[in-house]
Parts: structure tokens; sequence; C-alpha cells
């Protein structure tokens, strides 16, 4: 249940797209959180219903359960923890799951934004950067758009599994 690639890797295929990830984490924490959700209202529909086959609700239940119970407050410490890769039980379970699964996450809380979930203020306005990035997403491909989520989520959140060794890298051939 670990993420399948090295964190430290990115998983954007083309200087274009990351560029977008690098714009991306040049942003305060509060400005990812509110990309993040922008980008879900305008987009959500396409991008985790892509590969509905590749996620697996179950596998998140205190991401996409318990969180749903928690105050406005809690559940804004626990998006920040998330984005900040902090060592929290809620990041943890965030950082135990697979890139299409993380997606699943921030797309049921984009969609519960305002009900479930806590939403943006009434009188948030996005920054420039904000909407600079949104312009950048939208004018990409949907392959494109998708290893930029893909590397932005698998980014987030904290986990001390590490990547297992290459045999490039330990000079051993596996055994059988």
């Amino acid at each position: 249940m670990t993420t399948s690639y090295d964190k430290n890797i990115s998983q954007a295929r083309s200087n274009e797209t990351q560029k977008v990830v690098d714009a991306f984490n040049a942003l305060d924490t509060d400005a990812k959180l509110a990309w993040f959700y922008l980008v879900y209202k305008k987009m959500g529909d396409s991008i985790t219903p892509a590969a509905p086959a590749a996620t697996d609700p179950e596998l998140a239940p205190k991401l996409l359960g318990d969180y749903f119970d928690l105050s406005d407050d809690e559940q804004l410490e626990i998006m920040r923890d998330i984005v900040n890769r902090k060592d929290t039980e809620y990041s943890r379970a965030y950082g135990a799951i697979k890139e299409n699964n993380q997606l699943l996450v921030w797309y049921a809380w984009a969609v519960a934004m305002g009900d479930k979930v806590v939403g943006l203020p009434a009188s948030y306005k996005p920054s420039k950067a904000i909407n600079d990035l949104l312009s950048q997403i939208e004018a990409l491909d949907f392959d494109e758009q998708i290893s930029v989520f893909r590397t932005i989520a698998g980014e987030m959140g904290y986990t001390d599994v590490k990547p297992i060794e290459t045999q490039a890298q330990t000079g051993k051939t596996p055994s059988l």
C-alpha cells in the first residue's frame, strides 16, 4: 500500500509539465490548497474518473470516512499537514496509498467542500500566481495534466518507506 515510485523523482514527463509542478511547489501551503480546490472545481470531473478501475476508496477509510466527521479547523489542519508532509496519523494514511487513490481523496474533498469539508472563505480571491497556474494546467493536454496531478499528489503526505534500490545502485543481481 505504499507509493509506487521514488518521491524524489518527478512523474512529470516534459519540461512544460515540470514547470507547472515547480510553480505549484513555489506556492505557500494555503495557496496550494486553494489551487487544488479550484482545479477540482473546474476540472475534477475529468481528473479522477479518468481511471475509475485504478482507485479503491476502501483503501482510505480514514481519509474518506472519519475525516468528514471532523471540525473545519481539524480538516484544514490535516490538509496542511498532508501538503507539508508532516508525520501525522492522517498524513501517514495519505502517504500510504498510491497516487490514483491520493487523487481520489482530493476529488472527494473538493466535491464535499462547503458541505462536509471546510470550504474556501466566501471572500476568497485567488492570487495572480494561482490564476496563472490554473491557466498553465488548462493549457496542457489530458495526459500531461494527469502526470502533473499525479506528481503533485504523490509528493504530499508522509511515508518513511524508502524505494527499493535498483541493481544499478547496489551492483547486485537478484537471486531466486
